[in-house]
């Protein structure tokens, strides 16, 4: 409703965010979302499997990109998501609680760790190298390194619950690393998530490397799990259920899956955990004196 009287307000109808643009799904479907207490807030697109393979294909087009660019680079453009995320900290608050139904305070609160949380993913772009790599010593005239690499294209099934801080938290490690991102937004809250789209685009990120869907994990989570194109899979956001389906999909196509139990403490202190789960160490051999 308008706070004018006699006046209706315009529902909004958001949209999928699929190489840096902002479509339709190609199924024409979308679906109400409502507020913690019950009450509508806007339509969002109902992503379907064609739209899956789109968001795939964005993000493999943009991988060469991102994962070739400067791990200083990245940083920044992490970094500039943080800048743009605080201009809109009234925003994402004021969806925050509406989502999950938790007050102004709470929800600032939750806010400033979302944005703290791209900081310091953002100082880890530089550093995942020193910390995951080493110089190894072998018995021979030789030299023998290992570097971790990106792992390649990231299907990403967002926490159910926690619409922001959850959804950063799996997000900034994929795309700190090197990799690019398909992901699933919370299906009851994909409020923040919508927003947060807008907020990638318009910073510095390249278009395809964080690509995200609204719609049902238990729909859209198979596909990716099945999609040969995919190399990694978090299904943060599936049941437990769904999970064991989505593991044994995964193996078809030799997929890595993040090993996950419920959805952790997000306002915990952040690890390397997903920042390791989503890179290959790679190990190259040289001869002394060549």
């Amino acid at each position: 409703m308008s706070d004018v009287a006699g006046r209706l307000a315009v529902a909004k109808t958001y949209k999928l965010y699929i190489g840096g643009a902002f479509p339709r799904s190609e199924s024409g479907r979308v679906f109400a979302v409502t507020s913690a207490d019950g009450e509508f807030q806007a339509n969002v697109a109902h992503a379907s499997r064609k739209d899956v393979r789109d968001a795939v294909a964005a993000a493999r087009k943009a991988f060469g990109g991102w994962s070739g660019a400067t791990a200083y680079n990245r940083g920044q453009v992490l970094f500039r998501i943080a800048e743009v995320m605080e201009g809109r900290r009234e925003q994402f608050a004021a969806e925050v609680s509406t989502a999950e139904g938790v007050s102004r305070e709470s929800a600032l609160s939750t806010v400033d760790t979302a944005v703290d949380r791209l900081v310091w993913y953002a100082g880890w772009t530089d550093k995942i190298a020193m910390v995951l790599g080493a110089s190894n010593p072998v018995a021979g005239p030789y030299f023998s390194f290992s570097t971790p690499e990106p792992t390649g294209v990231v299907g990403v099934l967002a926490p159910q619950e926690s619409s922001l801080l959850g959804l950063v938290s799996v997000t900034a490690p994929v795309i700190a690393a090197g990799n690019t991102c398909v992901v699933v937004a919370s299906g009851e809250r994909p409020l923040p998530a919508i927003t947060l789209a807008e907020v990638l685009a318009t910073s510095d990120v390249p278009g395809g490397v964080v690509n995200v869907l609204t719609g049902r994990a238990a729909e859209l989570g198979p596909w990716l799990a099945s999609h040969a194109d995919v190399n990694a899979l978090d299904p943060t956001g599936a049941s437990p259920e769904l999970r064991v389906e989505l593991a044994r999909s995964a193996a078809d196509t030799v997929k890595r899956v993040l090993p996950v139990r419920g959805e952790p403490d997000w306002t915990g202190e952040p690890d390397l955990q997903r920042l390791r789960a989503f890179t290959e160490i790679k190990t190259v051999w040289h001869p002394v004196g060549t």
